[in-house]
C-alpha cells in the first residue's frame, strides 16, 4: 500500500529511542521526510545515521528539549513545512500516590502534555495555510485505565485525549486532523530494560517476569505479552498518512486488548 508520504515533513519528538524511534523509522521508510529529536546532540546523530542507512526518506536532526519554550519554537523556526507533528516526548515513573510531590506532578505535565500543546500550536498556522496536517498524541490506555502505581501518568495521558479531541474539533472542516493513539504495555527501551533488570534481581527470565506482569498487572490484556514499538509505529505512520482523512477526533488503541471495552 502507498501511503502517500512522499513530499511531507514529520517531526517527532522524543524520537532516539524506543516508540519514537520506530515511528521515525516507519515515516521515513514510507518516504517521508523526518526530524530526529532527542535532548543530546550524539543520541541524534546516531538515530539519524541508522535510519537513513536503513531507509530512503529524508532524515533531519533536532538536538534539544523540547519540553522547553525555546527549543519548539527553534526546531519550527528552523524546518518550515512541517506537516505531521506526532508528539511522543513523555516520561513514566512508577511512585506510590502519597510519595508523589506537586513538582513531580507539575514535571510531568509539563513535558508530557504541555510539550505537545506548544508544538501543535506553534505548526498549526501552517497546517492551515496548507489546509493539510496530522497532530498525533501519543497517549496511552493509561490514560483510560489509570494504573494505581503512576496515577501522575495516568492524569497526563487523560490530559492528552482531551487536548487532542478539543483541537480536532477546532480545525473540523478542514484538511487538518488530530488523534491521539493508546499504546498498551510496549517493550520501549525503558520498559525493557526495567523488566531485563528485575528479571536478572529474581533470578528469572525475562519471559518469566513478562508473564507474570500479564498475569497479574495487567491481565486484561488479551495478547498477553508486551507489544513492540513497531506495533504501534504501524498504526501512527498511516494516521500520519493522506490515507487517514476520514479519521480525526479519535482514540486508536493499540493496546493488546487491554482496555476491556468493545469500543
Amino acid at each position: 500500500m502507498d501511503l502517500q508520504l512522499e513530499g511531507k515533513l514529520a517531526l517527532v519528538s522524543g524520537s532516539t529511542a524506543g516508540i519514537g524511534y520506530a515511528i521515525a523509522h516507519t515515516l521515513a521508510q514510507e518516504g517521508a521526510s523526518v526530524i530526529v529529536n532527542g535532548r543530546s546532540q550524539a543520541g541524534v546523530d546516531e538515530a539519524v545515521e541508522r535510519i537513513r542507512s536503513e531507509t530512503r526518506g529524508t532524515v533531519l536532526g533536532f538536538a534539544g528539549d523540547l519540553s522547553q519554550p525555546g527549543a519548539a519554537q527553534e526546531v519550527v523556526q528552523r524546518h518550515a513545512g512541517i506537516g505531521i507533528l506526532v508528539n511522543n516526548l513523555g516520561i513514566f515513573e512508577a511512585k506510590a500516590f502519597e510519595d508523589i510531590p506537586d513538582e513531580d506532578w507539575l514535571r510531568f505535565f509539563d513535558i508530557n502534555v504541555l510539550s505537545g500543546v506548544r508544538l501543535a500550536r506553534l505548526v498549526l498556522p501552517e497546517m492551515k495555510r496548507a489546509n493539510w496536517g496530522r497532530i498525533i498524541f501519543i497517549s496511552s490506555e493509561s490514560g483510560v485505565q489509570i494504573p494505581t502505581e503512576m496515577i501522575h501518568y495516568g492524569m497526563t495521558k487523560t490530559a492528552q485525549l482531551a487536548v487532542s479531541r478539543g483541537l480536532a474539533e477546532s480545525v473540523a472542516g478542514t484538511g487538518i486532523t488530530v488523534n491521539s493513539i493508546l499504546p498498551g504495555p510496549t517493550k520501549s527501551r525503558g520498559v525493557g530494560d526495567f523488566v531485563e533488570d528485575l528479571a536478572r534481581s529474581a533470578e528469572k527470565s525475562f519471559e518469566q517476569v513478562e508473564a507474570e506482569f500479564f498475569d497479574h498487572v495487567r491481565p486484561t490484556s488479551l495478547i498477553k505479552r508486551f507489544a513492540t514499538p513497531q506495533e504501534v509505529a504501524s498504526l501512527v505512520t498511516y494516521v500520519a498518512s493522506p490515507l487517514s482523512s476520514a479519521t480525526t477526533g479519535a482514540a486508536l488503541r493499540v493496546d493488546g486488548g487491554v482496555v476491556k471495552s468493545a469500543f
